[in-house]
């Protein structure tokens, strides 16, 4: 009689950030495909919960759920622990995904963008962070996955913002290792660094440069090495890889994936 394999992350129990489209949606879906009940948060709380749907949809009722949640608010981060306490029964999964771009150099870049940038792509971390540590550590061993981009690795001089802010990102997400190492609490900490990757986003940016989106992406595409933009799914399954057992022993690190362009 045939047997059904177990997920790559069978039984864990995971909160994703900015889940109701884009790479957040990836990441829901694929740690649900392998075994994960995910609980879907998102300020756009219908996306996330159609996310949720989408997901059991497919892999069955009960796997996912949706919130609205301000990552920005310590208030909302606290709602959304206590929503995966009662939904999904613990947290020993955490991923940081939400996160914006802010347009200008030094010289026009607006000081009220420059905030609003670093309050959701940093300061959610260090709240969320500080808020699921407790949860989490009741159902360790666990892994907290923050999203980067290779732009906290490389700077351009028309995004300080979010260069700076990325880079913010990855000096963090090795504090919080460390710390959890410290106090031995079997939560691991490690950040990913995607470039361009073809999601909703690059619409957006293909519309405010005034090109189609397919000539966006062949001029992305010929900046990286590979000459080709990432899918959703290439920066997911490095999360997959992050939230399941088989990263073990990997902690305060940083996976590229940007197709070879920070070995240039």
């Amino acid at each position: 009689m045939p047997t059904t394999r177990p997920g790559r992350v069978e039984g864990k129990l995971a909160l994703v950030t900015g889940a109701a489209q884009g790479l957040g949606r990836a990441h829901s879906m694929r740690l649900a495909q392998e075994g994960a009940r995910v609980l879907c948060t998102d300020i756009n709380g219908q996306g996330a919960q159609d996310t949720a749907a989408l997901i059991n949809s497919e892999v069955g009722s009960g796997h996912a759920f949706g919130i609205s949640h301000d990552v920005t608010d310590p208030q909302a981060w606290e709602a959304a622990v206590d929503a995966a306490r009662e939904e999904l029964g613990g947290l020993n999964v955490l991923v940081n995904n939400a996160g914006i771009g802010v347009a200008g150099n030094i010289e026009t870049c607006d000081f009220d963008d420059w905030k609003r940038c670093f309050s959701i792509n940093v300061d959610s971390i260090f709240h969320g962070c500080q808020k699921a540590l407790p949860l989490m550590r009741e159902h360790a061993p666990g892994s907290i996955i923050n999203i980067s981009s290779i732009a906290g690795l490389i700077a351009s001089d028309t995004m300080p913002a979010y260069n700076a802010s990325k880079a913010s990102v990855w000096m963090l997400s090795k504090s919080i290792a460390l710390h959890c190492a410290k106090k031995n609490m079997q939560i691991r900490c490690n950040s990913v660094h995607p470039t361009f990757v073809d999601t909703p986003i690059l619409d957006g940016t293909a519309q405010h440069a005034g090109i189609e989106k397919d000539v966006l992406l062949d001029k992305l595409a010929r900046q990286i090495p590979l000459k080709f933009v990432g899918e959703p799914n290439d920066i997911a399954n490095a999360v997959l890889y992050l939230a399941s057992d088989e990263s073990r022993f990997m902690t305060g690190a940083e996976i590229k994936l940007d197709g070879g362009i920070s070995a240039m």
